[in-house]
């Protein structure tokens, strides 16, 4: 979803998803609603509120608008937590975001030492934990006062005890990649591989995932908490596979996997549009490089193909449709740094040029994903945090 950017703190940005714009008037909503409810709870807290006073009029919707601004500012500051301890710890934080389940802190690179993500994990809950206190302490000192304001100062600030209290909570859970479950990964990463120790944390999320999804949806019927384990669920796969594939990759280069210039069809940027078809046909590919004069110039693809219509297609040349943007890779630069070119620039393919400019490979997403099932399957790959070289696929193999 789009996102605008609204500040900083502490330098790092603080961005909108248009789904958070959906989710903050509901929860506004949701607490007007509740209004009389929640003022008999705070009652037994000692509160001494008037529900009556709090009902009427535009009294409750003016509650629910700033006590749901008030627990989104207290999501700002739990993931400002995690992030200025990233950062003391030399991580780079790309930016803090608000959406439909709450924030995320965007880390640029996660820490694979455990204590160093141990701290990282807890700072967010303990931040909470502190929130909810104050809230509390405030509240105390303003409860039983006369008047239609210090009601409402009383409520929100009793509110936000209570709700700071069950984020901090809630993100202990075991629910990978949340808190807790970055907790989990950080104490079972004390006696087993980082990436083993994700891979068993990831199983205990989706777990849980799958625990809150069936509660969401057979005992509350809460659409927030279906989507929110739905989301859990991918989140825990996503950086488990990820984390996996990076273990399994390290020390591999783009050298080691890419297929070389010699063994990469090429074709003419004077070659027709019904030419390249037939191509593409007898090849069973659907992207090409295009040569002109023994140079790379572009690259032509299926969609460029069919762009043309089928009665012209003799009439147009790969000159006339090709892409002459093309993205290079050194052969010496980490396949997972190529990985990421390759989905960030969405894109299928890569080209490799040495340091003379001269094209020498091409690097896929199959290349790579071949060059893993292979490394996973051999006999000499051994778990990433034990002595050994990575196992290295040469273009020879």
């Amino acid at each position: 979803m789009r996102r605008f950017r609204i500040g900083s703190v502490f330098g790092i940005p603080i961005q909108l998803d248009l789904t958070f714009l959906l989710i903050l008037p509901l929860f506004a909503y949701l607490i007007g609603i509740q209004v009389e409810a929640v003022a008999e709870l705070l009652n037994q807290m000692g509160a001494g509120l008037d529900p009556a006073l709090l009902t009427g009029g535009l009294v409750p919707w003016v509650l629910g608008i700033t006590a749901a601004v008030g627990l989104f500012v207290g999501v700002i500051l739990h993931e400002l937590g995690h992030s200025l301890v990233a950062r003391r710890f030399g991580f780079p934080i790309d930016s803090i975001t608000l959406w439909l389940f709450g924030g995320i802190a965007q880390f640029d690179e996660m820490p694979e030492d455990w204590r160093q993500e141990l701290w990282i994990a807890i700072a967010g809950p303990v931040v909470s934990f502190v929130l909810g206190g104050l809230s509390y302490l405030a509240f105390s000192a303003i409860a039983g006062g006369a008047g239609l304001v210090i009601a409402g100062a009383t409520f929100v600030l009793g509110y936000l005890a209570i709700l700071n209290v069950m984020l901090a909570i809630f993100n202990l859970l075991p629910g990978f990649p949340m808190d807790g479950g970055r907790v989990l990964r950080a104490l079972l990463a004390r006696s087993r591989p980082y990436a083993r120790a994700t891979e068993l944390a990831a199983e205990v999320g989706k777990a849980f995932a799958i625990v809150l999804g069936l509660f969401g949806l057979f005992v509350s019927f809460n659409i927030l908490l279906i989507g929110l384990a739905f989301f859990i669920y991918i989140a825990a796969e996503s950086e488990s596979r990820q984390t996996v594939m990076k273990a399994a990759l390290e020390g591999v280069t783009v050298r080691d996997v890419m297929t070389p210039a010699e063994r990469v069809t090429t074709v003419s940027k004077r070659d027709s549009v019904q030419d390249l078809i037939q191509i593409m046909f007898r090849e069973r590919h659907t992207g090409y490089p295009v040569e002109d004069n023994g140079e790379i110039v572009g690259i032509v693809t299926l969609d460029d193909a069919r762009a043309v219509r089928e009665v012209e297609r003799d009439a147009y040349i790969v000159g006339d449709v090709m892409t002459t943007e093309l993205f290079g890779v050194s052969p010496d630069d980490d396949v997972m740094d190529a990985l990421q070119d390759l989905d960030s620039e969405g894109v299928g393919r890569l080209f490799v040029f040495d340091e003379r400019e001269q094209f020498i490979g091409l690097l896929t997403r199959t290349d790579i994903m071949t060059a893993l099932s292979i490394i996973r399957s051999s006999d000499e790959f051994t778990p990433p945090g034990e002595d050994h070289e990575p196992t290295v696929l040469r273009p020879e193999t």
